[in-house]
């Protein structure tokens, strides 16, 4: 197929990347899986950044789209047109949100393509084991009773994960988000376990991320607009008129006093 033939150099990295964890630092071949989960992680750190800024970015508008929706939820063009709008004077990418995850598909499908021809690649007798419960990473996960349960772990880790990154949709998006993939579960059970040992890997680290950002970054306050019912003005005081001066009497005049001349005075 056209696509595994693109993915070639892809495949080939990542068939490098676990000799060198096995052949090198010895690692068995179930745990150089991990490790070189944690290197894809670690290549996609930038994109985790612009997502976890994008996660942020969308809370903290959340109540302004909500009013947006609120307001052209009649007319579905005019809502995608208002919303699209808002995200281009506020710098908002929704689709920031997913990028990691879309990053890993095409490893996720390269691994997919060394898993399927690994016990081609690997010396016989190999230890294809993983903590001595899974027997053969390379082997559908289905084949074997720890198999299922390694699909549990993959199904609580992915609950987990997907808890973290919907933290910005309503409950009813963030249930849909929980759900849908614990349907592909009977997909993936025909993968082979090595690939859902991958999976249940990305999903832990994306946990740990999660708790570390929600410990470090501090939480964006949400604007106090739009308000449903505005604040509503004090009413102003009519001005009351200045009573007019009452007029003031005038004191009466002191009366004179008379000196009298005394009696028996002398004449001259």
């Amino acid at each position: 197929m056209i696509l595994f033939s693109v993915l070639s150099p892809l495949e080939n990295a990542v068939r490098w990347l676990l000799d060198q964890f096995h052949y090198h630092l010895g690692l068995p071949w179930a745990w150089a899986i991990v490790a070189t989960t944690i290197v894809v992680r670690i290549i996609l750190v930038p994109l985790t950044v612009r997502q976890i800024h994008s996660m942020q970015s969308m809370q903290k508008h959340a109540p302004e789209m909500k009013e947006i929706q609120r307001k052209y939820k009649g007319d579905r063009q005019k809502l995608n047109e208002e919303l699209m709008k808002f995200y281009k004077e506020n710098n908002i990418n929704p689709a920031a949100s997913c990028l990691p995850l879309v990053a890993q598909f095409p490893v996720f499908i390269s691994l997919y393509l060394v898993l399927r021809h690994f016990s081609k690649h690997v010396p016989p007798g190999s230890d294809l084991s993983w903590l001595h419960v899974v027997p053969n990473i390379a082997a559908k996960a289905n084949s074997h009773w720890s198999g299922y349960l390694l699909l549990v772990v993959y199904a609580g880790s992915q609950i987990l994960s997907t808890y973290f990154m919907s933290a910005t949709m309503d409950k009813a998006q963030r249930t849909i988000m929980m759900i849908v993939p614990l349907i592909f579960i009977t997909v993936i059970a025909r993968f082979p376990a090595g690939l859902v040992l991958y999976w249940v890997t990305t999903n832990l680290w994306t946990v740990g991320q999660g708790l570390i950002t929600r410990r470090l970054m501090p939480k964006t306050p949400a604007p106090a607009w739009p308000r449903r019912t505005p604040a509503k003005k004090p009413e102003p005081q009519p001005v009351k008129a200045p009573e007019p001066a009452k007029a003031v009497a005038p004191a009466p005049p002191a009366p004179r006093r008379v000196r009298r001349k005394k009696k028996g005075g002398t004449r001259r």
